[in-house]
C-alpha cells in the first residue's frame, strides 16, 4: 500500500501519511474576514465529521482573520493562497496550521525562498497544489496539451522548489476534472514520490454529477493504497462533501463508524412510500455514533430475507410494515409508525 509508505506530516494536531487514516477534508465558502460566517460553517463541518478545513485568504483581512477563527474552531487549520506570497507569509504569522500554494505562480524564487522561511520557522506543513488548468506553456507544447504524465511534471517541479530551501515537509496535491487523466496521474505521482498525497477530483460538478465522478475517480486510487487526505468538490453546501467523502471511505473499507442505509429499488411490489421513507431514515440515522447497517425495504414479502446482513431495518407492506432485526421479525408497524419504531430501537440499541 503506497499510503503505508509515505512521510508523516503533522498538521495542527493531526497526522497524515505513514499509514494513518485517511483524513476528509473541506473548504469554507463564507468570506474569510467575516469570522462568526465562517466559524458557523466550520462546527457545522466539524459536527459532520471534517477534519481539516481550509479557508482563502486572498487578501491580508482575511490572513488576520484567521488568528480569531482559529481560536474558535477544533480541527487543523488550512490557508489557501494564490499569486500573492505575503499572504502566505501573513496566513502562517496568524496561525494557519499548514498552507496551500502553488509555487510556480507566487512571485519567483525569493518569494518562495521568503514563504519556505516563514513555514520552516514554525514548522508549518506546504502543501504544494498543481490543478490541470494550470500548466505552464512548455510543459503543454511538451506533451501536446494537458496530460497525467504533464501534471505530474508540474508537480514534481514545484515540490523541488521547496526542497531546494532545505524543506520537505510537504503535502502534495494533484487535480483534474478529467476523472481518468486524475486516476492515472495519482498512479504515476505515487511510483515517483513518497510525500503524502492529497486527492480529489476538482470541479467535479454538482452535488448529483460531482458525487458520482468522485466516487468513481477517488474509489480507483484509494482502493489502490494511493492517498492519504481527501476533499469531494462538490458545488453545494460544504456539509454535502463531508457525507460524501465518509460514505466513500465506508464503502471501500478505509474507515468505519456512523450508520450505513442500504435501501431497495422501488419495484411493482412497493405499496409505501419508499423514497420518501428512505430518505427520512438516511437523515435519522446521521447523528447516531452507531456502527451498523439499518436497511430500508419496500416489500414484506422479501424484504426482511434480502436484508438479513443488515443489524436493523423496516419493510414495508400494505399500509403497513415490519420492523426487524439480524433478519428477524420484531413486529408490524403501522406506515405511519414505521419510522418512530425504527427511531425507538435505535434510540435504546446496544
Amino acid at each position: 500500500m503506497h499510503r503505508d509508505k509515505t512521510r508523516v506530516v503533522q498538521i495542527g494536531d493531526r497526522k497524515i501519511g505513514g499509514g494513518n487514516p485517511i483524513l476528509i477534508q473541506s473548504m469554507t465558502n463564507t468570506k474569510t474576514q467575516d469570522v462568526s460566517a465562517t466559524v458557523a460553517q466550520i462546527r457545522a463541518l466539524e459536527r459532520a465529521g471534517c477534519e481539516i478545513v481550509r479557508c482563502t485568504v486572498p487578501d491580508m483581512e482575511a490572513a488576520r482573520a484567521l488568528s480569531e477563527i482559529r481560536k474558535q474552531i477544533h480541527i487543523p487549520l488550512v490557508a489557501d493562497i494564490h499569486f500573492d506570497y505575503k499572504m502566505a507569509i501573513a496566513a502562517i504569522e496568524n496561525g494557519a496550521d499548514k498552507i496551500r500554494i502553488n509555487p510556480g505562480n507566487i512571485g519567483g524564487p525569493d518569494k518562495v525562498e521568503a514563504v519556505v522561511a516563514a513555514a520552516k520557522e514554525r514548522g508549518i506543513p506546504i502543501r504544494v497544489g498543481v490543478n490541470s488548468g494550470s500548466l505552464e506553456k512548455p510543459l503543454l507544447e511538451k506533451n501536446g496539451g494537458v496530460t497525467a504524465e504533464g501534471i505530474v511534471e508540474s508537480a514534481l517541479d514545484k515540490v523541488r522548489m521547496i526542497e531546494e530551501y532545505g524543506y520537505e515537509n510537504i503535502v502534495i496535491s494533484i487535480k483534474s476534472s478529467d476523472v481518468l487523466m486524475c486516476v492515472k496521474a495519482h498512479e504515476l505521482l505515487a511510483a515517483r514520490t513518497e510525500y503524502p498525497l492529497h486527492v480529489g477530483i476538482t470541479e467535479a460538478g454538482t452535488v448529483w454529477s460531482g458525487n458520482i465522478k468522485s466516487s468513481v475517480g477517488l474509489g480507483l486510487i484509494l482502493h489502490q493504497g494511493i492517498g492519504d487526505t481527501i476533499r469531494v468538490s462538490l458545488t453545494g453546501d460544504p456539509v454535502e462533501e463531508i457525507k460524501s467523502a465518509k460514505l466513500i471511505l465506508r464503502t471501500l473499507g478505509l474507515q468505519s463508524g456512523g450508520i450505513e442505509v442500504v435501501s431497495c429499488p422501488t419495484c411493482g411490489r412497493t405499496r409505501i412510500d419508499l423514497i420518501g421513507l428512505a430518505g427520512k431514515v438516511e437523515r435519522l440515522v446521521e447523528d447516531y455514533p452507531l456502527d451498523i447497517k439499518v436497511a430500508v425495504m419496500g416489500c414484506a414479502v422479501n424484504g426482511p430475507g434480502e436484508a438479513r446482513e443488515a443489524d436493523l431495518g423496516i419493510a414495508g407492506g400494505e399500509s403497513e410494515g415490519l420492523l426487524f432485526k439480524k433478519g428477524e421479525i420484531l413486529r408490524k408497524v403501522p406506515e405511519e409508525q414505521l419510522l418512530d419504531a425504527l427511531k425507538e430501537e435505535l434510540d435504546n440499541w446496544k
